[in-house]
């Protein structure tokens, strides 16, 4: 770092916050100014983080900002009055959320800057990007009209425009940096510089693009030094306004083959094999006149000199397997996603454990992942704590209740909400394990539909055990359904069969039962149901009846058969005695039965298997007179989001 840049860092108003200071710019901001000052504080989305390796964690705020309360908890905490803004999702060609691209890059920017101006604060920089000019990036001044041609673009046009009204309109203390193509020590793998030293040091290419495609390479280090720059010599007449930051050399691949061809004297030709981005074009060099005017910026290191310098910390690396895979294209799995759907009814104290548990699953797997905790209208302070948990974390939804409608329909209250590829289903009370949920995902990848827990031993007493067993042998002999045995409500089900499920109109809701009867690909992965972990169990012998004769009557037709049949074999057997009682009358009167008990005991079996047999039809008429009310299977009270509790009434 030079002299220069150091007493510039030391003129920055402090304290100084740097967001995003766990991507390639921030990080290497971050080390620089905190090398210096002690008032700098970077937030990361997780910690530890490799870029931030050696920055003590005084440094560093795990934070996600996206989570508007935290937002405003970090600037009241810290205060700061120089803020750089390096947050940004969009610019690799894998990072695809279209929804996620405007929420990082522009609705986070418009909720900072509303808050920011009510505060004392210096300078706001933010990083911008040269893609805001889209087709017309070759040699275009800060005042062009932009022909964005990518969502990423068209959000960072978008958040350009924002900061110009608040600078110009507003009179807010805040610039736009539009960064070329910043490379140098730790920036992602799988860019093309890192892809170029990590190829060239074995003696060959990595694949290119089109030879005619050109970018405009800054090194890291005067990137830094720009925003820093940036921060020192702002003026007020050019509050709100966009500086390009490159060096104006227009460096096509073909070049940068040539160049690494002699750096590392790599022996063959180049293969331009690698497809095109959908935003690469031919012409993409800054016009930087501007910068060098009014910020007194000018590039230091030229690519030649850049490629030394990378090649050299890359050479540095003990790990370099660990460098690879740290590129975000090895980022999280979207496609194997998973909404968690987790039925909540007295079970605050295993809430935030389940919550915990759940995180460190996903993470372990490093797959896209939501959770959604449904208050089935519990009596404990489990809505706060799903609130606590919101404001910290936006993977979390929460649901109440109105009322108590039970577990069934607790988890399709979640179910219809969720929107990942999968839905995971769990009992709030920690009898489902969450890390079950790596093999159900290894199955899914299998190419399942539907994984389940099937549950071969439990920690409960042992009639309970028996009696769990009994249920599905018992419901196997009556039911014209198969459902694996032993197998509960937790399970991972794939988007497409969730809608499926979604569709069956009944009220009275067997899960278990629709989810065998939609058919698919499934299969059951075994384990120990543990005991509930906190307070005791909801339910009940009678609950446990009512629950095996739901799941019986919904999905058989066993009982109306068996009166049938005893119906018909009671005719039979009637018409049969009829017969020998009047031939002993006629034949012979002395054997003929006499008196009252033969007719009392068959007013007594027929008058008992009358009323069995209106019990049975009046279960089948109340699951019947249930469905045809059109009763909603449950009604919501509340969303719980972002730390708020929302009434269903108002906007989600």
């Amino acid at each position: 770092m030079t002299a220069q840049l150091a007493g510039l860092i030391e003129r920055l108003q402090g304290p100084v916050l740097v967001l995003g200071a766990s991507g390639f710019i921030g990080a290497n901001l971050l080390k620089k100014l905190s090398a210096h000052r002690s008032d700098v504080l970077g937030t990361a989305s997780s910690f530890p983080a490799w870029r931030l390796e050696g920055i003590p964690e005084l440094h560093v705020c795990v934070v996600d900002l996206l989570v508007e309360s935290n937002l405003d908890r970090l600037l009241e905490q810290f205060r700061p009055r120089t803020v750089f803004n390096c947050v940004a999702y969009g610019g690799y060609s894998f990072q695809s959320d279209r929804e996620l691209i405007y929420k990082t890059n522009f609705n986070l920017t418009a909720t900072l800057l509303g808050r920011l101006e009510s505060r004392k604060i210096a300078v706001y920089v933010h990083a911008g990007s040269s893609s805001e000019y889209g087709d017309q990036a070759g040699g275009s001044p800060e005042d062009s009209l932009p022909s964005p041609n990518s969502d990423y673009a068209v959000s960072k046009v978008a958040t350009a425009n924002l900061l110009h009204y608040y600078g110009r309109t507003r009179r807010f203390p805040c610039v736009n940096l539009r960064l070329y193509s910043v490379y140098g020590p730790m920036e992602d793998s799988s860019r093309l510089v890192p892809a170029v030293v990590r190829e060239g040091l074995e003696k060959r290419f990595p694949p290119f693009v089109h030879p005619e495609i050109s970018r405009d390479f800054v090194y890291i280090d005067d990137a830094c030094e720009a925003f820093v720059r940036a921060a020192v010599c702002l003026r007020e007449e050019h509050y709100g306004e966009s500086f390009n930051i490159g060096t104006g050399c227009k460096t096509t691949i073909a070049d940068i083959a040539r160049l690494a061809k002699r750096l590392f004297q790599i022996e063959g030709e180049p293969v331009f094999s690698m497809p095109n981005r959908a935003w690469d074009v031919a012409e993409w060099y800054a016009d930087n006149r501007k910068t060098v005017r009014e910020l007194g910026w000018h590039p230091q290191t030229d690519i030649e000199e850049g490629l030394r310098r990378t090649a050299a910390w890359y050479d540095r690396i003990e790990d370099k397997e660990r460098y690879y895979h740290s590129s975000k294209q090895f980022g999280l799995d979207t496609k194997h996603s998973v909404t968690a759907v987790v039925a909540c009814y007295k079970d605050g104290q295993a809430i935030p454990i389940m919550y915990r548990r759940l995180k460190d699953i996903f993470e372990k797997l490093k797959i896209e992942y939501e959770i959604i905790f449904v208050n089935d209208n519990s009596p404990d302070d489990s809505e706060e704590i799903i609130r606590a948990i919101t404001r910290n974390d936006r993977r979390v939804l929460g649901i109440s209740h109105s009322r108590n409608f039970g577990s069934q329909a607790a988890f399709r209250s979640g179910m219809e909400l969720a929107t990942k590829n999968s839905c995971v289903l769990l009992d709030g009370d920690l009898q489902d394990p969450p890390e079950l949920i790596e093999q159900f995902v290894e199955k899914w990848r299998q190419d399942y539909d539907v994984v389940y827990g099937r549950r071969i031993k439990r920690v409960a007493p042992f009639w309970m055990q028996v009696s769990y067993k009994l249920f599905y042998r018992i419901f196997d002999f009556f039911s014209y359904l198969e459902i694996p045995h032993d197998a509960g409500d937790f399970s991972l089900i794939d988007r497409r069969v969730v809608q499926c499920m979604l569709r069956f109109p009944e009220r009275d809701l067997f899960l278990r039962g629709v989810r065998a009867f939609a058919g698919f690909r499934q299969t059951g992965v075994d384990y120990i149901r543990p005991e509930r972990m906190f307070g005791r169990t909801t339910n009940s012998l009678a609950k446990n009846i009512a629950w095996a004769k739901k799941g019986i009557l919904s999905f058989s037709n066993t009982l109306l058969t068996m009166l049938s049949f005893l119906g018909t074999a009671l005719f039979l057997l009637t018409v049969l005695l009829m017969t020998v009682q009047a031939s002993l009358r006629l034949m012979y009167p002395e054997l003929a039965p006499r008196g009252i008990t033969t007719v009392v005991l068959a007013v007594m079996f027929f008058g008992s298997v009358n009323l069995l047999g209106i019990g049975v039809l009046a279960e089948y008429i109340a699951k019947v007179f249930e469905e045809v009310k059109q009763r909603p299977v449950f009604i919501r009270r509340s969303i719980i989001k972002d730390g708020e509790i929302r009434r269903t009434s108002d906007k989600v």
